[in-house]
């Protein structure tokens, strides 16, 4: 993996060959190198490893995307702001599965550092609003529900958005029993 700076150095030298071709009459050459320059300033953007985490997430093989997010020794030199935005964001999603302390932070920090996509941002605060729900912060729970549910434009979260707000419902009720209320030795006294 090439540092993000290393990428644009990269970059710029083959744009200055290429013009050097264009100069000396090889035009064909000097396109080529310009178009291979433009992978180099578009791995700047969006980087290779994120990348192939995601497709491997997709294919729901956490262990394949995890092996390539690992490759990312230092993400703060190596990523931009909103790389390194869903470079937590994957492992929020990777970590949800077995520690949901870890991946409330590793979400917090992925929405701090922004996510491009609007979708993404919804998903990440869909997973916040679960992680709060499930801790009894049901405030919180509820905030980051209605965010998620503005977020979510093209309604590809509404099933899930309608699931979380159908549990929120059912424990919001009162959690005595009705009926012979109090301690059996209350019960004991009236009986």
């Amino acid at each position: 993996m090439y540092n993000k700076i290393i990428k644009l150095i990269i970059a710029a030298g083959i744009i200055a060959y290429a013009v050097y071709q264009f100069t000396e009459g090889y035009i064909g050459n000097g396109i080529m190198f310009i178009l291979l320059s433009l992978i180099f300033v578009f791995l700047y953007f969006k980087n290779e490893f994120i990348l192939l985490a995601f497709l491997r997430l997709r294919k729901q093989d956490f262990n394949g995307a995890k092996k390539w997010l690992n490759k990312i020794k230092n993400p703060e030199s190596a990523l931009v702001r909103k790389q390194q935005g869903y470079y937590n964001y994957l492992h929020g999603i990777m970590v949800s599965q077995s520690n949901i302390n870890e991946s409330e932070k590793f979400f917090k920090k992925a929405i701090s550092l922004g996510l491009s996509m609007d979708h993404d941002l919804a998903m990440a605060k869909l997973n916040l609003a679960g992680i709060a729900f499930s801790k009894r912060r049901k405030q919180e729970a509820q905030k980051l529900l209605t965010e998620a549910t503005k977020l979510d434009k093209q309604g590809m979260l509404t099933d899930q958005i309608k699931m979380m707000k159908q549990n929120m419902k059912r424990s919001a009720g009162p959690n005595q029993h009705y009926g012979t209320g109090g301690s059996l030795r209350a019960q004991k006294r009236r009986g």
